[in-house]
């Protein structure tokens, strides 16, 4: 019985694997594809009830006109998130996986086919707002140049040593809805301490979406990894 068993755990860890490989190489397409267009790809993933969406309108605002941005959303179901980040004038296309399962992350082939209804000839930027989860979307690359995580006050501090996957292989964080502290009971340090005891160089950037505080930090680095990509294109 036991025999069986492990049979089966090692059939779905090849399965897993080739599922992965194939990932890989599509993404590596996707990135290629990007960088051709000459468009920066930011890949942006949080637990669900982070402030992601509100975090992303106020940032598409703040880089409007100067960068032109399109938005791929993800979610399970609804276009409640792709509406409210329309009203940015952002070009927004909506991804629904419940129409293939219900999958909880956006993989890179789902990347490829909703980037053919973004002109990326008339953007330097690409968001994608991933699917609220923090275990699936940090193991499948799409073809990003960076990824973000947001994490909220509203959450526990240590969900960085809990999904370390997430906060490892991500380039930065958000740490949103600080206007809340003084309500709160929450370690703002110890949740910083266990960020930087999963990936020391990490950029925390404490923010709220809702009041502006420490925006302008966020944007000033986001605009300088796409000026960045930008001159080594050119």
């Amino acid at each position: 019985m036991q025999a069986g068993k492990d049979q089966r755990a090692t059939r779905e860890i090849k399965v897993v694997q080739r599922v992965l490989k194939v990932n890989e190489r599509m993404a590596e397409e996707n990135r290629r594809h990007f960088s051709d267009r000459g468009v920066f790809v930011i890949n942006v993933m949080s637990s669900p009830g982070s402030g992601k969406t509100a975090t992303l309108q106020k940032t598409i605002e703040r880089l409007m006109p100067e960068v032109r941005a399109a938005v791929i959303v993800g979610d399970v179901a609804t276009t409640h998130d792709a509406d409210r980040l329309a009203v940015t004038g952002a070009p927004v296309v909506q991804v629904n996986t419940d129409a293939f399962g219900g999958d909880c992350h956006l993989a890179a082939h789902v990347i490829e086919k909703a980037a053919d209804d973004v002109d990326l000839d008339a953007i330097e930027l690409l968001i994608v707002e991933n699917v609220g989860n923090l275990v699936c979307p940090a193991e499948f690359d799409i073809g990003e140049d960076v990824r973000v995580v947001v994490l909220s006050v509203t959450e526990g501090e240590d969900k960085p040593v809990k999904y370390p996957t997430m906060f490892r292989t991500c380039d930065a964080a958000l740490l949103n809805k600080i206007d809340l502290l003084p309500h709160l009971d929450y370690d703002k340090d110890q949740a910083i301490a266990y960020i930087h005891q999963v990936n020391p160089a990490m950029p925390v950037f404490e923010i709220s979406a809702r009041t502006g505080a420490g925006m302008d930090a966020w944007i000033e680095w986001l605009k300088e990894k796409i000026r960045s990509k930008l001159r080594v294109k050119s």
